[in-house]
C-alpha cells in the first residue's frame, strides 16, 4: 500500500485485487474506460471532420432531388444549409463532384429541353407534339443564353401561331425573352444584338424586330439597342471612340508620370473621329503633244504633176500661168513662187503638193480613292499637372516654364499631335485638392474567413485535447490510484485465495458430474439399474 503524500508511479492492477474490488467499483471503473474510449475516438472523429463548402445553391426542388439522389448513389456525404437554400458537401470533394454531375447534365436549371422528346408516349396527338416541342426549344434557347458570362439565368418564351393555308390570316411568330443578369454586370449592344439573333435564327419565320429582351428589372433593353441604332449611334462606333481616347491618356500619363510622379497628372482627350465612308473617282488629261505622248497613227499623202510651162515675152504677165495655192504648213511653197523650188526656170515649173495627218493617244489617268471609316480628324488634349513639393517646403512650388515646356512636348510626340488638322493641346500646373480619400472598409480581423478558418481547426484540436485531459484527470487517473491504493495480498492470502477458488471449481465439477448422472437416470434408467446392480453385487461379494 502507498504511503500518503507520496504520488504513485505504478499501478498494480492485477486480475485478483481486480476481483476483490467491491461490485460498484467494478462497474464504475469498466464503465469509466468505455465513456474514455468513446468520448476519445468521437472528439478524434469530430477534429478530422471536414469543412462543408456550398455545391449549388438556389437549385429548383426537381434539380434538389435529383442531385441528392445522385449523391446518395455515389455515397457522398452532403448536408443541407440554413433554409435548405444550399446543398454542402467536404470542401475537398467540391470540385471533383461538380465535374460528376455535369457529365450527367446537372443541374438542369429547371429547364426542360429536348431530352423531354425521348419519352413520348404511344397515342400522342398532334398538338401534345407541338406543345413538347415548343418546351423543348425554349428551355435549349434559355440553357444557351444563361452560358453568356453575365448572365445568370434565362427564360424564353415563344409564341408560334398555327399554320394555315390562307396568306390573309398568316401571322408571323414572336418571342419574349427574360434575362437575370449577374450583380453589377450589365449586356452591352453588342451582346443583346446577339441574344436577339440568336432567337430569330433558330425559330423559323421569326423577325429579328418581333424579339424582346427584358432584364430582371423590367427595363426593355432590345428597345434601348434599336433607338440608339435610329439615332445614328452605333454601340460600336462609340466604343471605339472610347478605345481611342483612352489608347491617348495612357500614352501620355506613361510618359509623363515618370517625371512627375504616379498620382501628379491627370489627362483627359476628347476625339473627333470621323466614321463617314467616302469614294472618290478622279479623271486627269495631260495637255499635247509631248515628248511622252504616243503617236497612234500618221498618215501622209503625196501628189504632183510634170511638164514644162507655159512661155511667153519675157515681162508680160499675161503668158505666165497663175501660182498654185500653197500651205506652209501641209505643201512645200510652189515653183515660181517666193521661195519656191525653180524661180527662174521655166523649164523646171511642176505642180506639186503633199498632206500629212498624226494622231496621238490620249493622256488619260483615272483614280478611284475609298476612305475607310474611324480616322480621327481632330484632338482636344487637357493636360493637368500637380505641383511639385520641394523637401524642406510646407507648400508645394509651381513647375517651372522650362519643365511645362518639356512636358507638353513629350505630350504633343505621345499623341501624335498635327496642328494642321486643329489638334489643341492645353497643360494646366495646379496644386491637387487631396479632398475626402475613398477609403474601403476594411474587414474587421474576426470576420476574415481565412482567419476563421483556421482557428476553428485549431480550436477543435485544442477542444479534443481539452477532453481529453478532463477524462485522464477526473475519471481515469482517479481511479487508478483507487486500485492502487489497495493492498496487493499476501502469499499466504494468495494461497487461501488459490485453495478456495480451486474448492469451488471442485463443488462446481461434482456439482456438474451429479448433474450429468441425473440427466442419464432420466434418460435411460436401465443401464442405471445395471450400475447399481453391480455396486452392490461387488460389496454381496466381499
Amino acid at each position: 500500500m502507498a504511503k500518503a503524500g507520496q504520488a504513485t508511479t505504478t499501478f498494480p492492477l492485477s486480475l485478483s485485487a481486480f476481483m476483490r474490488l467491491p461490485m460498484r467499483f467494478k462497474l464504475a471503473a469498466m464503465v469509466g474506460v468505455a465513456v474514455a474510449i468513446a468520448v476519445i475516438v468521437g472528439v478524434s472523429l469530430w477534429a478530422r471532420q471536414p469543412d462543408y463548402a456550398v455545391l449549388f445553391s438556389n437549385l429548383s426542388d426537381r434539380d434538389g432531388g435529383e442531385i441528392v439522389a445522385t449523391l446518395q448513389q455515389q455515397n457522398v456525404p452532403y448536408q443541407y444549409s440554413e433554409g435548405g437554400g444550399a446543398i454542402l458537401v467536404p470542401s475537398n470533394m467540391v470540385h471533383d463532384i461538380r465535374l460528376r454531375l455535369a457529365s450527367q447534365g446537372l443541374p438542369k436549371g429547371g429547364l426542360v429541353g429536348f431530352e423531354v422528346m425521348e419519352n413520348q408516349k404511344l397515342g400522342a396527338s398532334q398538338f401534345l407534339e407541338q406543345i413538347n416541342y415548343q418546351r423543348a426549344l425554349e428551355g435549349e434557347l434559355a440553357r444557351t443564353i444563361s452560358t453568356i458570362s453575365a448572365v445568370k439565368g434565362a427564360r424564353v418564351h415563344l409564341a408560334i401561331p398555327k399554320q394555315t393555308a390562307f396568306l390573309r390570316d398568316e401571322q408571323k411568330p414572336t418571342a419574349s425573352v427574360l434575362v437575370n443578369l449577374q450583380p453589377g454586370r450589365t449586356l452591352d449592344g453588342a451582346q443583346i444584338a446577339g441574344i436577339v439573333h440568336l432567337i430569330s435564327s433558330s425559330v423559323p419565320e421569326l423577325a429579328p424586330a418581333s424579339v424582346s429582351v427584358v432584364d430582371q428589372e423590367g427595363s426593355l433593353i432590345s428597345q434601348q439597342n434599336d433607338a440608339l441604332r435610329q439615332t445614328g449611334l452605333d454601340p460600336a462606333q462609340l466604343k471605339y471612340v472610347r478605345d481611342i481616347e483612352s489608347g491617348y491618356i495612357k500614352r501620355i500619363e506613361a510618359i509623363v508620370v515618370p517625371i512627375v510622379g504616379a498620382g501628379n497628372v491627370k489627362a483627359q482627350i476628347t476625339a473627333d473621329v470621323d466614321f463617314s465612308q467616302t469614294e472618290q473617282v478622279a479623271e486627269t488629261y495631260r495637255p499635247n503633244p509631248s515628248p511622252e505622248t504616243a503617236v497612234r497613227s500618221q498618215q501622209v499623202s503625196e501628189s504632183g504633176a510634170g511638164g514644162p510651162n507655159a512661155v511667153g515675152v519675157p515681162g508680160a504677165l499675161t503668158n505666165q500661168p497663175p501660182a498654185p495655192a500653197t500651205a506652209q504648213i501641209t505643201t512645200p511653197p510652189a515653183p515660181g513662187t517666193p521661195g519656191g523650188a525653180g524661180t527662174g526656170n521655166a523649164q523646171s515649173a511642176q505642180n506639186y503638193s503633199r498632206n500629212s495627218t498624226v494622231n496621238y493617244e490620249v493622256d488619260k489617268t483615272v483614280s478611284h480613292t475609298r476612305m475607310a471609316p474611324g480616322v480621327v480628324r481632330r484632338l482636344s488634349i487637357a493636360l493637368l499637372v500637380n505641383q511639385k513639393q520641394e523637401p524642406g517646403k510646407p507648400k508645394a512650388v509651381p513647375l517651372s516654364d522650362a519643365e511645362i515646356k518639356q512636358i507638353t512636348a513629350l505630350a504633343k510626340e505621345a499623341v501624335g499631335f498635327n496642328q494642321q488638322r486643329g489638334d489643341t493641346l492645353n497643360v494646366t500646373n495646379a496644386a491637387f485638392n487631396p479632398g475626402d480619400k475613398d477609403v474601403l472598409p476594411q474587414t474587421p480581423i474576426w470576420k476574415d474567413p481565412f482567419l476563421l478558418a483556421t482557428l476553428k481547426d485549431i480550436g477543435r484540436y485544442i477542444a479534443a485535447i481539452v477532453v481529453a485531459w478532463l477524462v485522464w484527470t477526473r475519471l481515469l487517473r482517479p481511479l487508478f490510484r483507487r486500485l492502487a491504493e489497495i493492498r496487493p495480498p499476501s502469499p499466504a492470502e494468495e494461497e487461501v485465495f488459490e485453495e478456495s477458488e480451486g474448492s469451488r471449481h471442485a463443488a462446481r465439477n461434482f456439482e456438474a458430474k451429479i448433474g450429468y448422472a441425473r440427466d442419464v437416470a432420466k434418460q435411460d434408467p436401465k443401464i442405471v439399474a445395471g450400475l447399481i446392480k453391480e455396486w452392490v453385487g461387488g460389496n454381496e461379494s466381499r
